[in-house]
């Protein structure tokens, strides 16, 4: 039996579908339905769940409308290319999610230098700074905070290199014995809510439910501006399941979701919630409850990536050949459904398909020049998120 383990080999994944199996115990059809609830447990109804995101004043709203007008030229330029999954996201989370199947306990000695840092027995390094100094100094230092980028890699560990090689990487050992360390969870917690104030946001409860901070008005309007921000975010949340608070995960990214496609105070992060916040959750219910609820809110819809695979459409027996038309295609799609439900389903892709062939028309030499300048924007936004923290 050891022999049989022993030969047993990690297989990369090659492709953002291997990477994700968010869809895959899904038992709703390959459609987003009208007002569908997620049924699986862990899932919260994310229009009527947790506390409401308060509106909290006049010029936050008046922000909204402008923050809207000013998308609209991002919006075009976004509409102008065909999106697609970043694979190095979707492979960077599928390990995270599955615990790094191919990680190697490093050789040298475990020192737990991350719990003996909360445990303020050690600084982090190389500035040599405790914790209770952050913990009680940098509350409010938001310059501090923004450009200071050695103490994040200290405050959120993770079983990952970030840019900060002083830090030391997570083991196993250490984990369990952090997350049995009432000290070393305090803190923790205390150093999680130093970094909400940053982003504008404020802890509610010990369940982990947010909500926007008074402070939010300015904060937002600096985190959209901010993007590596949106790194930290990331690192935050993976070190929040690391460290044995993954319940915490759900009520920050669903904020985030709700202020970056509803509210528009964060149109800027809307790429970096959906490819990688969302993914950082480790039960597929809770994917899937954010996404349905992001692809409702979504604009332009047709870019939404992030759904359910649609299914595979097999051609019927005895098929003469494509015609023209509309007719063909009610006629194919109601021919092929098993339930009127089906038929519905089957009727809206091949009105995509309709629709899709249609805007292809648009493709003229000015288009062309708009798709290779939007292309750019989108492969910059990726590659800043490929840098570790």
């Amino acid at each position: 039996m050891g022999n049989l383990m022993g030969s047993w080999r990690y297989k990369e994944p090659t492709t953002v579908e291997e990477c994700d199996s968010t869809w895959e115990t899904d038992s709703e059809s390959d459609e987003l339905q009208p007002g569908g609830e997620e049924e699986d447990s862990g899932a919260e109804q994310l229009d009527h769940g947790s506390p409401k995101v308060p509106h909290h004043t006049r010029a936050l709203k008046d922000n909204k409308e402008e923050t809207i007008t000013m998308k609209t030229f991002g919006d075009m330029m976004e509409s102008s290319t065909r999106m697609k999954r970043s694979f190095y996201a979707a492979k960077d989370l599928y390990k995270y999610r599955h615990s790094y199947p191919n990680y190697k306990e490093p050789r040298r000695p475990n020192e737990y230098r991350n719990l003996r840092f909360y445990l303020n027995k050690i600084p982090l390094v190389p500035d040599g700074i405790y914790i209770e100094e952050i913990l009680t100094k940098w509350r409010g230092d938001y310059e501090k905070l923004e450009h200071n980028h050695t103490y994040i890699q200290w405050l959120f560990p993770l079983r990952e290199q970030g840019l900060n090689f002083y830090a030391q990487e997570l083991t196993q050992d250490e984990i369990k014995e952090f997350q049995s360390t009432r000290e070393a969870k305090r803190r923790f917690l205390l150093a999680y809510t130093i970094m909400l104030d940053f982003f504008g946001i404020k802890l509610l409860d010990k369940n982990g439910n947010v909500a926007r901070a008074p402070n939010c008005q300015d904060r937002f309007q600096h985190l959209n501006e901010s993007q590596h921000n949106y790194l930290r975010i990331t690192r935050i949340l993976k070190s929040l399941g690391e460290l044995g608070f993954e319940s915490f995960k759900l009520p920050l990214v669903r904020l985030l979701l709700e202020e970056a496609l509803v509210e528009g105070t964060l149109p800027n992060m809307r790429h970096s919630a959906l490819e990688y916040f969302i993914y950082t959750l480790r039960q597929h219910s809770q994917r899937r409850a954010l996404l349905r609820f992001a692809q409702r809110h979504y604009q332009p819809p047709e870019n939404f990536i992030w759904g359910p695979p649609k299914k595979k459409r097999i051609p019927a027996s005895g098929s003469t050949g494509m015609k023209s038309g509309k007719n063909e295609v009610v006629e194919k799609s109601v021919g092929k459904a098993r339930s009127p439900r089906e038929g519905r389903n089957n009727l809206e892709r091949e009105a995509d398909d309709m629709d899709d062939r249609k805007s292809g028309e648009w493709k003229t030499a000015k288009g062309s020049k708009v798709l290779q300048e939007g292309r750019g924007r989108v492969d910059l936004e990726e590659y800043i998120e490929t840098i570790p923290l």
